[in-house]
């Protein structure tokens, strides 16, 4: 048995790997970012052979800089910006035309034309989602429809469909799979049969030659090919990065909640082996699956969920776009140069609103502004919408669990921000507790692939290895908090329907 997994963690601006050992404590990582790309307005897209190579390239530097051979490592965890969208020719290997990244808007008028048909109950009752442009079957549509001969070569079998997670499994091994917890967040999956959809794939028109297989979340799935790191090594954990991502913060009891601040925010509360209906607009999803083979029934986890589109990414806005601080770490130090937003609001809808609004022509917008107002105040504005965006996705949640939230486990890059946990512990009323590993995404999927194959022998061994590293207590008055939020939700009714047709 080697002595660490491997971790490939492809989110949507950056490919990281990271080397865990046993106590899932981190031995090395490298990541890389790569380019985004926003040909118009409401369109994201990046080219999916910068994933493939980024995460080919820190993979084979954090195995260099650890001078670890893969003797050394157990098994490969993937972990994946989810619903973005890949297209391939299987021949080839080449994609037909760039990925439809997860953000992207350009299928909310066919989303639109659905629910006009009908449509919105048999998409929420057989995948758990709301009929909207963010999911991968309406992009895949897209791709059928606009790229020339795509439909006829897909009817073929000429192609293959896959979320980020697939085409990292096909790159690395020549295997066309995807693991359930991304096949849920498609609308073409059932997830209450487990099974593609053919009532689904009617609706979307994706005919079913272009699907891959679906597999566990943990277990053996493919190995990899030998020239990439010189043996073939087995892939054993694949999941969605939220979903992985709750894993890693051993939320492994139900009701237990985590919100991930990356690009986006994403709430998940585990409600167990029974899918929970919405009645407050968040998503029913597919959290992680074992078994499956052979005689061995599949085990499937679900989860509520919310979805903020924007989160980390309003920083890299005001980095890359306004040039307000040279780098996104600057942005706490930024932000406290003011004792209080100015009565400025941000609200950072650039490509729309999720949970709880679902509006996917509202745009952003700022609110209050004065001559006095600073880019100190933009900064903490800025910040302070991740919490208010949070605030509203866990009152929808608390609706639909009826049960009051006893605390936020939270991971992410912004996680870090000592300043934005302080505001959002008091934007809850609840604390809100940072662990020491903060990389949880990649530990999930590291902890799915481990399982898989003996590195770590149960659940219970994981949730004992999560550690602690700092609690917020709320420290903010009932009326203060409440003013606040009052004022965010005015900002934020400016912001909506504000490019509908």
């Amino acid at each position: 048995m080697g002595r660490y997994i491997l971790a490939l963690d492809q989110g949507t601006t950056s490919s990281r790997a990271i080397l865990f050992d046993r106590l899932g404590q981190i031995a090395a990582m490298e990541q890389k970012e790569f380019p985004q790309h926003y040909p118009q307005s409401g369109w994201v897209e990046h080219d999916a052979n910068d994933i493939w190579r980024s995460q080919l390239e820190v993979a084979q530097a954090v195995l260099k800089k650890q001078r670890v051979g893969a003797a050394e490592i157990a098994a490969i965890g993937i972990t994946n910006q989810r619903e973005t969208t890949v297209v391939w020719d299987r021949q080839t290997g080449e994609p037909v035309c760039p990925a439809i990244v997860w953000q992207d808007r350009r299928t909310a008028q066919f989303c639109d034309r659905l629910r006009e048909a009908g449509k919105e109950e048999l998409f929420a009752r057989k995948t758990g989602l709301v009929l909207d442009a963010y999911f991968a079957g309406t992009k895949l549509n897209w791709i059928l429809e606009n790229v020339a001969g795509a439909r006829e070569r897909a009817e073929r079998g000429e192609l293959a469909f896959g979320t980020v997670d697939a085409w990292l499994v096909y790159k690395l091994s020549g295997e066309h799979l995807v693991d359930s917890s991304n096949a849920s967040r498609s609308l073409l999956f059932d997830i209450h049969r487990g099974e593609w959809d053919e009532e689904l794939l009617d609706v979307l028109d994706v005919p079913r030659a272009v699907l891959p297989r679906v597999v566990a979340s943990s277990g053996v799935a493919a190995h990899t090919r030998p020239e990439w790191f010189g043996a073939a090594l087995p892939i054993a954990g694949i999941a969605g990065d939220q979903q992985a991502a709750t894993f890693g913060q051993a939320c492994l009891r139900e009701g237990m909640v985590k919100n991930t601040y990356g690009t986006g925010c994403f709430m998940l509360m585990q409600t167990g082996s029974q899918a929970a209906v919405s009645k407050n607009k968040l998503l029913t999803t597919i959290g992680w699956s074992f078994g499956g083979d052979g005689d061995t029934p599949r085990q499937t986890s679900y989860m509520l969920e919310g979805s903020i589109f924007v989160a980390g990414a309003v920083v890299q806005w005001l980095r890359d776009g306004l040039g307000v601080i040279e780098k996104s770490s600057d942005i706490e130090a930024l932000a406290a140069q003011a004792p209080d937003n100015g009565s400025v609001y941000f609200v950072p809808a650039f490509t729309g609103l999720g949970t709880p609004y679902w509006d996917p022509y509202a745009r952003g917008s700022i609110s209050g502004l004065t001559r006095g107002a600073t880019k100190a105040h933009l900064a903490r504005a800025a910040l302070e919408s991740i919490a208010y965006q949070t605030a509203d996705v866990l009152e929808a949640m608390q609706k639909d669990a009826a049960l009051p939230l006893q605390e936020l486990r939270v991971d992410g890059g912004a996680a870090r921000n000592d300043l934005l946990m302080q505001f959002q512990a008091d934007m809850l009323g609840v604390p809100v507790i940072r662990p020491r590993v903060t990389e949880t995404t990649a530990l999930g999927a590291a902890y799915l692939a481990g399982l898989a194959v003996g590195f770590w022998c149960s659940q219970e061994e994981i949730s004992a290895l999560w550690q602690v590293e700092r609690r917020f207590e709320p420290a903010m008055a009932d009326t203060a908090r409440a003013e606040l939020l009052a004022k965010w939700h005015k900002a934020v009714g400016c912001s909506r329907g504000w490019m509908a047709p």
